[in-house]
């Protein structure tokens, strides 16, 4: 354990949802929800302003609709955070080389490995401690300069308090827990403020009486070894006493993303093992996408009745990060799975990770094969029956799908965003993240003078192109960033 508070966690404020307001004015100070708008879409991200009527990551995307009607529903648009998480990143890393990104918006980092770590090997404690704030307030002021956005900042002895304080300072603040203070704060925290306690073991321990972090350290190593087994019995004696010296490990490079769920009772109606697999396939991409990443093979496990686990998985054409895609897969893997007897445990997960997340291709071959064979079906329908020649004007054309949010540019009002789309029309507000709100226009879906358009800088002038760079058409490269 450090003597000195020099390990920092930063978590940026509703990321995807801040993003949106800073990428849109109009957008700033109202209620925003990010996430999947079909039928049975989550919700990614909720704005602070959105989460005052109830509205949580992970909700029903229906219920969300219900609990805030005049929000804006908006789809992902993961290049610019990908673009914004750059930024922050590169701020993370002209503080220490040793910087361990958890997601596109929270990572570690280890100050004493960094440029200051001399002067702090040398400050007596108090001295030490205001560098590190100041270090700390400074990061902030940075990030909020370079890309519009706030963060919340912790800073303690171990990667463990270091996340209990960023925390405690949300959103858009900064808490430091000095060495030596870890029960004191731990103590009154429920059991589930410690990094691997879940709904299940959660259960355990509330059975055993243990509600708390101190009823924990008090219940002492032996009886947790009893109640969770060996490893994590050991490992969460240690964690509610404060004690954690793992390091930080620069640039962790997951091999996959995976959820799991372990059940009260064992599961063995059918209906019931899909449903389970795809609510954690849907919190499986949820995990991915807010890692910047996509993958090639869907994994699924199966802890049965006897304990026996079976894994099955499939390899897609291409790495993808599609909701429908991912949820699809697991359900056929999950039907062919025997569950005679029950399953105790189900989990989801995706392999050989990509480092994209632009438009998924497979999903999109996916869409257009579907349409191919729709279309071969009712020409097939129809044959036989009396052909006349189609005007030439009349000929169907692919219509494009314009998405909530999505970046466009028109060639006479230059960049904007989608409102809506529906009836054959599509409203777009034209606004840039540096100009005031502004006016809002209607086109036909198919208008030939829009376009889908890359994310535009949340700074002019910083990395991503100045005013109106970065918004051409989807083949013109972005700038780094």
């Amino acid at each position: 354990m450090r003597s000195l508070p020099s390990i920092l966690h930063l978590d940026m404020d509703a990321f995807f949802a801040a993003v949106e307001q800073a990428a849109k004015p109009s957008l700033r100070g109202k209620p925003v929800i990010v996430g999947g708008l079909g039928g049975r879409g989550v919700v990614s991200t909720a704005s602070y302003e959105a989460r005052r009527f109830g509205v949580h990551s992970a909700m029903p995307m229906a219920q969300a609709r219900r609990l805030c009607p005049n929000a804006a529903f908006l789809a992902g648009r993961f290049e610019a955070y990908r673009r914004a998480s750059g930024l922050v990143m590169g701020l993370l890393r002209e503080l220490s080389p040793l910087v361990q990104p958890l997601s596109l918006d929270e990572a570690f980092v280890d100050l004493e490995a960094g440029p200051y770590g001399p002067v702090l090997a040398e400050a007596e404690h108090g001295t030490g401690e205001r560098l590190l704030l100041a270090l700390a307030e400074d990061l902030r002021a940075d990030i909020v300069e370079r890309t519009g956005l706030t963060a919340s900042v912790g800073v303690a002895g171990s990667k463990l308090m270091a996340k209990i304080a960023s925390e405690q300072a949300k959103p858009d603040g900064l808490v430091l827990i000095e060495p030596g203070q870890e029960r004191a704060v731990l103590g009154p925290m429920p059991v589930r403020a410690l990094p691997g306690i879940g709904p299940a073991t959660e259960q355990v321990l509330r059975r055993a009486g243990l509600n708390t972090v101190a009823e924990l350290a008090e219940a002492g190593e032996a009886e947790l070894v009893q109640l969770l087994g060996k490893a994590h019995g050991v490992g969460v004696h240690a964690m509610s006493t404060g004690l954690d010296d793992r390091p930080v490990v620069a640039d962790q490079d997951a091999k996959s993303v995976s959820v799991e769920d372990t059940f009260e009772v064992d599961l063995a109606d059918r209906d019931r093992v899909l449903r389970e697999v795809e609510a954690l396939a849907l919190r499986c991409v949820r995990r991915l996408r807010g890692a910047g990443r996509s993958g090639r093979t869907v994994v699924l496990k199966v802890r049965r009745f006897d304990f026996s686990t079976l894994t099955r998985s499939e390899t897609l054409r291409g790495p993808t990060d599609d909701e429908a895609v991912v949820v699809e897969t697991a359900r056929r893997l999950a039907s062919q799975v025997d569950i005679t007897g029950g399953v105790r445990l189900l989990g989801v997960g995706v392999a050989q990770l990509a480092d994209y997340t632009q438009e998924d291709l497979f999903a999109q071959a996916v869409r257009e094969e579907a349409a191919e064979a729709a279309a071969e079906a009712e020409a097939e329908a129809g044959a036989g029956a009396e052909e006349e020649p189609e005007p030439v004007e009349e000929q169907a054309v692919p219509v494009r799908r314009w998405l909530p949010g999505q970046d466009v540019r028109h060639a006479e009002h230059g960049p904007g965003w989608v409102q809506g789309s529906g009836v054959g029309r599509v409203t777009v507000r034209f606004e840039t993240p540096w100009s005031g709100p502004g006016r809002v226009r209607t086109f036909r879906v198919d208008d030939p003078a829009l376009e889908p358009a890359r994310p535009l800088p949340l700074r002019p002038g910083w990395p991503g192109g100045e005013e109106g760079d970065g918004a051409e058409g989807v083949g013109e490269g972005p700038g780094e960033g």
